[in-house]
């Protein structure tokens, strides 16, 4: 190997035989001005210090990290021979790098899980799932859920009210999913992006319609309370039952209405309950976009503790035990 020269100086070729990397990428590294000449030739040739090698070695560490070639030179700037402040910019460097790669991790497990849901479909089915998983990007966002919900809910309701009811609704992909989780979102999405009846429209629940006399917000104030304790339950497989989430959720509608609980207006909100339309495929695709990967209970969802309520307040009114049910409006 080469040793320096008697000025103390390396040639571009016998800087690049100590780094073992090619003549190229020492010239492309130092045309942008990462690797600092020390002098010229007399003949004008470039000549580089012995420290130039560590600089080399570092840029070359820097970049096999995927760091671009911007980001180096802020590096190289930053630490200007002080270790500190190297460590301090590598430290800075390593967390944006990183920041960076969590969604382009993430989009990738995405794509693999949509490729094994390809891969290992049904025969005849192909097209249909990739029409479906082609419509969401990866990793999917939730703007079209938000949207479905903002067009569901009532009018004027108050934004504080409108965002714990989508931080309720709106489930967050996974960041591994498995293959069915991958199809159960591109479902949900496609569901939520048909048409909705705007908030006035007939396939609108009762107590969504101020004209019915009910007041929105401080149902939906109520029913977060109640479905929060209804979760208990759900949580501890116990069937519909009278008790505190009962008594919350009846309390609910009857504050937003301003009339008393009373056993005739449990009667008349359990036929309104029963009547009123239902959004049951958007909760059972909830359940199993938030499956756990270990195959345990779903958590549950606002749909399914509105429907452990529905049937709860059946069964009292009819004067019987209830039997569980499936999901349902929240």
């Amino acid at each position: 190997m080469s040793s320096a020269g008697i000025s103390g100086t390396w040639s571009i070729g016998e800087l690049a035989e100590h780094a073992g990397v090619t003549v190229k990428t020492v010239r492309f590294y130092s045309d942008r001005g990462l690797l600092p000449e020390a002098a010229r030739s007399a003949g004008g040739h470039r000549r580089y210090g012995p420290e130039a090698l560590d600089r080399l070695r570092l840029i070359r560490s820097l970049r096999t990290l995927d760091l671009p070639v911007p980001e180096v030179g802020r590096v190289l700037e930053r630490s200007l021979g002080d270790e500190d402040a190297l460590d301090e910019a590598l430290e800075d460097a390593v967390a944006g790098r990183l920041s960076e790669l969590g969604p382009q991790l993430a989009a990738l497990r995405w794509r693999e899980a949509a490729l094994m849901l390809l891969r290992d479909c049904p025969p005849g089915e192909r097209a249909d799932r990739l029409r479906l998983i082609g419509a969401v990007s990866a990793p999917p966002g939730t703007q079209s859920l938000a949207r479905f919900w903002r067009r569901w809910l009532p009018p004027r309701l108050p934004a504080r009210v409108v965002s714990e009811i989508l931080d309720r609704s709106v489930p967050q992909p996974p960041a591994d999913p498995a293959p069915a989780q991958v199809l159960a979102f591109a479902r949900l999405h496609a569901f939520v992006s048909r048409d909705c009846p705007g908030p006035h429209g007939a396939n609108q629940p009762a107590a969504h319609r101020t004209d019915e006399g009910y007041r929105p917000a401080v149902l939906y104030d109520g029913l977060a309370e109640a479905h929060d304790l209804t979760a208990v339950e759900l949580r501890a497989g116990r069937p519909p039952r009278q008790g505190g989430a009962l008594d919350c959720f009846v309390s609910a509608y009857a504050r937003s209405r301003g009339v008393r609980d009373t056993p005739a207006f449990r009667r008349e909100l359990s036929g309104q309950l029963a009547a009123d339309p239902r959004i049951d495929h958007y909760w059972r695709l909830v359940a199993e976009v938030t499956a756990p990967p270990s195959g345990g209970p779903p958590e549950p969802t606002p749909g399914a503790a509105h429907d452990w309520l529905c049937a709860a307040l059946a069964a009292q009114t009819a004067g019987r035990a209830s039997p569980a049910g499936g999901a349902s409006q929240g």
